[in-house]
């Protein structure tokens, strides 16, 4: 069975699903159906929701997985935030105070830590 498309392929307008049937008792219903705002998402999007799902929603996970820089997985993050009509919040609070970040860097500089374990710190804290 072929997936629901959500936006025209011809002119890239949101499509209205307008029939519906059930293939057991061969009841037909017309008129016009909401698809939800995941129909918006195009199928890139929607294999980058699964694998952010799939890494519960660790970027870095995402990142590793997809062979994806931190920031360009942010930005499709941001990008499906915003096709599903959604906004982030950019005023949130840092989720590490400013002392346990500076402790993170300077482990980083002295060696004690790799990049990767400083990232991972900086991300989770």
């Amino acid at each position: 069975m072929n997936s629901i498309l959500g936006q025209c392929p011809v002119c890239s307008e949101l499509l209205e699903v307008t029939r519906l049937h059930c293939r057991s008792c061969d009841t037909t219903i017309e008129g016009h159906f909401d698809t939800g705002h995941f129909s918006h998402l195009t199928a890139d999007q929607i294999a980058f929701i699964e694998i952010f799902l799939k890494k519960e929603g660790k970027i870095n996970g995402v990142g590793k997985e997809l062979g994806l820089s931190y920031p360009t997985v942010r930005s499709r993050l941001h990008d499906v935030i915003a096709a599903l009509g959604l906004t982030v919040d950019e005023d949130e609070e840092p989720r590490i105070s400013e002392e346990e970040r500076q402790k993170v860097l300077h482990e980083l500089a002295q060696g004690k830590i790799s990049p990767d374990e400083a990232l991972t710190r900086l991300e989770t804290s």
